[in-house]
């Protein structure tokens, strides 16, 4: 057998809409890593804690099975994935985290609407009062029965919205039209599309229908044949273009929002709280008005129950223009001070869900070594909630929580040390519940194996 091929057709596998095949995939990719068969890279003290797998979209069609053995293979010690309005990777992550030996972590991402900043853009692009917004550390892809309606309403606007977008456009693009059940739900493994499918979709329907597909898209688009050309050579640049010149602002697909179109912030707690998982404000780069208000900002969100912040560091500091990178890197630093004055752990990563977006960010550029620590702990962080949580229910929001650590200071810091002395692997979590769950804080950290070393 050839082992290189072999190790090809087993990763492709990892990204395969059934999930049967993707388990079985991984379960021979695990015993060969196990065996020395594959040569993996040692484990490094990087992480990236924001990745989107194709439950929602992953520019690179990552499962969330292939995302924790493409950790694995890196040496990447810490990751954690993210989705759009579903919780439908979580599961499936963790379990492979426990096979393969990776510290992970699960969470889900919306857009919800903030009254108080009604009149100011926070983090959506031309859209004032509306926020990226997630709720992260969950140990089940199964909400209680309680709150199982909002989250089959998260999928539901998020359906509607889509097919809002896929009316207007499909007008526009005549004869060029795409079926949003036919054409755009089968790019997904479970039903859930984002705009990135719709533009796919489009774009496929455009090959297929159309003897000329410059022309085409340089009359739709309104640019230059040559341009569109040269375009069409680099699909993933393309398919950005089309995604902003025809369904984000400005775009003839474009859905104004308001609060009906998503959940209230209210809400959206309510939900996270309620999976014993945390709600996490999402940081974009500090130049827009609500996040040069990013105290005020963050004090509100703080009183509504956000304990963590989320920030993506490349788009901060790995910028061409000297001038803005300059402008961000100031406001990057900023915001790091803030959330550590605030108490706020810090959830970082690449998200993956546009093309050439990071594995992992470079930890060591002098724009963000200084903020190295602050990364890394926020990765053990939400670690060692999401493995107590799991275990026995004693993850940061448990009543357990409460009564020994009711300030979020010494609740993050026993949460931290959790993470950085409770090895990874189906051994730990087994071993982790059969604690006590009756023991107070200094004898959980005191039972678990490793020392608490930090780099």
């Amino acid at each position: 057998m050839n082992t290189s091929l072999h190790l090809t057709a087993l990763e492709a596998d990892l990204n395969h809409f059934n999930p049967q095949v993707r388990a079985e995939a991984l379960s021979k990719l695990a015993e060969l890593a196990q065996n020395g068969a594959i040569l993996t890279i040692p484990e490094s003290c990087v992480a990236n804690m924001h990745c989107h797998t194709f439950f929602s979209f992953n520019a690179y069609g990552h499962s969330p099975s292939s995302l924790a053995w493409l950790a694995r293979r890196r040496g990447i010690k810490l990751m954690g994935i993210v989705d759009f309005d579903v919780l439908d990777g979580v599961g499936e992550f963790l379990e492979a985290c426990d096979l393969l030996g990776l510290r992970g972590s699960a969470g889900i991402e919306t857009r919800v609407f903030i009254p108080e900043f009604a009149t100011r853009e926070i983090n959506s692009p031309g859209e004032p009062g509306i926020s990226y917004h997630m709720g992260i550390g969950f140990a089940s892809g199964q909400a209680p029965e309680s709150v199982a309606h909002l989250l089959a309403g998260f999928r539901r606007r998020a359906a509607q919205r889509n097919q809002s977008v896929v009316e207007r456009v499909n007008a526009y693009l005549s004869p060029v039209i795409v079926d949003y059940e036919r054409d755009v739900l089968p790019l997904t493994p479970a039903g859930t599309a984002t705009e990135r499918h719709i533009v796919q979709a489009y774009i496929r329907a455009a090959d297929r229908t159309t003897t000329d597909m410059t022309s085409f898209w340089a009359d739709k688009l309104q640019l230059p044949y040559e341009k569109i050309a040269a375009l069409l050579q680099d699909l993933s640049g393309f398919q950005d273009l089309v995604r902003v010149r025809l369904i984000k602002r400005g775009g003839v697909g474009y859905v104004e929002p308001d609060s009906a179109n998503f959940p209230t912030l209210k809400e959206f707690h309510a939900f996270i709280q309620a999976c014993g998982a945390l709600p996490c404000a999402a940081w974009l780069d500090g130049t827009t008005p609500g996040e040069q208000d990013i105290e005020e900002l963050l004090e509100l969100l703080v009183e509504r129950g956000v304990v963590a912040l989320n920030i993506i560091p490349d788009r901060n500091w790995n910028v061409p223009d000297p001038e803005l990178r300059s402008l961000k890197v100031v406001n990057l630093h900023k915001v790091v001070q803030l959330a550590r004055r605030m108490a706020l752990p810090i959830n970082a990563g690449t998200e993956m869900n546009s093309f050439g977006q990071k594995i992992v960010d470079e930890f060591e550029v002098p724009e963000m070594a200084p903020l190295r620590q602050d990364f890394l702990d926020g990765a053990h962080f939400i670690y060692g909630h999401t493995a107590l949580q799991r275990a026995f229910g004693l993850g940061y929001q448990s009543t357990w929580a409460a009564d020994h650590m009711p300030t979020r200071p010494a609740r993050n810091h026993f949460y931290t040390e959790v993470g950085y002395r409770l090895a990874p692997g189906l051994s730990s979590m087994e071993r982790l519940r059969n604690l006590d769950p009756s023991l107070p804080p200094k004898k959980i950290l005191s039972s678990l194996s490793q020392a608490s070393i930090r780099p």
